[in-house]
């Protein structure tokens, strides 16, 4: 019996490939294999559960049995890889050598947490990043039998729309961050401090400007101390300053990696034969897209290049959605820095577009009621990866 084609990660880049593979190859022996539990969900909805209330079961749409089943392939849960081997096309788990035809890596980024955390909180601050660190967090505000002062670090996309989602949910947050202003990697300054007044007019408090130098227990809180000598208190706390490409694996096996992700091509084809990757923990072609869009586009070509059709990826000018509805958001960063901004709009309803020396459209934020015009801006922009 022939090696099978093997996929590391069940996150929503490796399920969506297997998907996209099944369909195509009804009968290809396949295995997936993954860290965590395995089930089937969608990454965005981690962002809006608590809202909702949402135990996390009613998150997972399959478990990993029922993907088996579904799909007709081995999954192996809760399986780190130690190792792979290019040359002899293997790979290492505890004792175990498994072989592989093909292997498409697609372990995804990892939360950052740029400070120590100390034994006696560390049961108390959380990231999420996937269903099993929900299930963690759910947790600890369930145990809390009521609603909960929740300090959320990091002031980005994940920070914001955790932030939102919790008090939408009735908890009590604190932002804390070092940027002036929300959101500073996807819209310009004024944008973003329109978000952080809609954030305070709904209760949150917000530290901007402000680092965290320490953490450490405050009887059964958890106490957190600025860099200005403010502190605060919470039950809990949300770790949210960033991802990174998880490449330890790709970078033991002597594939070429960076601090962007593991280098491909626009086949998805790293620098070993045989080995693919795709989704955040990729960086494609130079660039290195964390959303959905990018990462859907890349599990459709590379099914097609699995299976004997060459098919290089292309990335749209596809704006990123920010779940916030206490002030919706929609921003195209531009690849590179821009000419200037232009700024319309007034109050919360905002429209900013970043322009090239010679007047073209390479980005835009909108805010508010201007989110309508993301249609119209995304088709005078340029693609991500055309």
């Amino acid at each position: 019996m022939s090696a099978p084609l093997t996929i590391i990660g069940s996150g929503m880049a490796g399920l969506g490939l297997l998907r996209q593979l099944r369909e195509q190859h009804p009968t290809r022996p396949m295995t997936l294999i993954t860290a965590d539990s395995g089930d089937d969900y969608a990454k965005p909805l981690l962002s809006t559960g608590f809202a909702k209330r949402l135990p996390p079961q009613r998150l997972a749409t399959r478990s990993a049995l029922e993907v088996a089943d579904d799909l007709g392939i081995v999954v192996r849960t809760h399986t780190r890889v130690e190792a792979i081997d290019p040359v002899e096309r293997t790979l290492t788990i505890g004792d175990e050598t498994l072989p592989w035809s093909e292997l498409v890596l697609a372990i995804g980024a990892a939360p950052v947490r740029p400070f120590r955390v100390p034994d006696a909180v560390a049961g108390r601050v959380f990231s999420i990043n996937d269903l099993d660190d929900y299930r963690a967090f759910h947790a600890a505000l369930e145990a809390l039998g009521r609603p909960a002062r929740v300090a959320v670090i990091g002031i980005g996309l994940v920070g914001c729309e955790f932030a939102n989602d919790l008090v939408a949910g009735g908890h009590a947050v604190e932002l804390v961050a070092p940027e002036p202003a929300p959101l500073p990697r996807l819209v310009p300054e004024p944008l973003g401090r329109a978000l952080g007044d809609a954030f305070r007019e709904a209760g949150m408090v917000l530290h901007t400007g402000r680092q965290l130098v320490a953490l450490g227990a405050d009887g059964v809180s958890v106490g957190l101390t600025l860099d200005d000598g403010s502190s605060l208190s919470a039950d809990l706390v949300l770790v949210a300053t960033g991802l990174r490409p998880r490449t330890g694996l790709a970078e033991s096996a002597r594939l070429e990696v960076s601090e962007a992700g593991i280098h491909t091509d626009r086949y998805l084809a790293t620098s070993a034969p045989g080995i693919h990757a795709l989704g955040d923990a990729a960086c494609v072609d130079g660039v290195n897209a964390m959303y959905v869009q990018p990462l859907l586009a890349s599990a459709k070509a590379l099914a097609r290049t699995l299976i004997g059709t060459p098919t290089a990826v292309t990335y749209g000018p596809w704006p990123v959605l920010v779940k916030t509805p206490l002030l919706p958001v929609v921003a195209l960063p531009p690849a590179v820095t821009p000419s200037r901004w232009r700024l319309e709009g007034e109050g919360g309803d905002l429209t900013a577009l970043a322009e090239a020396e010679d007047g073209r459209l390479i980005g835009f934020a909108l805010t508010g009621r201007c989110v309508r015009r993301k249609v119209e801006l995304a088709r005078s922009a340029p693609p991500l990866l055309g």
